[in-house]
């Protein structure tokens, strides 16, 4: 028997979705809550969770409006005097130019002299966790 219905193949693949840059975040963020998975996030919002892993990269770059170690703004106590020190560790320490003394609880930090950006930046998202 021959029978004149054609077939028609219908492609079934999905167009692509374009997120904002602020979309991308919120998802980004959404990852990084305490005991988030990627794939899970991704899966929930009909992303492959490589591509949210490559946004994720973007993030941390700055390139998405955030950062994962984005600067905090702490509260500074700045004393008139010039000879007076900064820190509140222990009087036997002098003051001394290019100094910067960290006090977190029972965690101390002392960095001397011109430190590079990227040491500096790895010790205080180290603090922050």
């Amino acid at each position: 028997m021959d029978t004149s219905a054609e077939r028609t193949a219908v492609s079934v693949t999905p167009k692509k979705q374009h997120r904002s840059v602020a979309e991308k975040r919120r998802i980004v963020e959404e990852t990084l809550t305490e005991g988030a998975s990627v794939a899970r996030v991704a899966r929930g919002h009909g992303v492959n969770a490589n591509q949210v892993f490559q946004w994720r990269r973007l993030y941390r770059a700055g390139r998405l409006g955030g950062t994962l170690g984005a600067a905090k703004l702490l509260p500074v106590a700045v004393e008139a005097s010039s000879s007076a020190s900064l820190s509140a560790g222990p009087p036997s320490l002098p003051a001394a130019a290019g100094m910067i003394h960290i006090k977190l609880g029972h965690a101390q930090i002392r960095i001397e002299g011109s430190p590079e950006t990227a040491l500096l930046r790895m010790v205080l998202k180290s603090l922050l966790r």
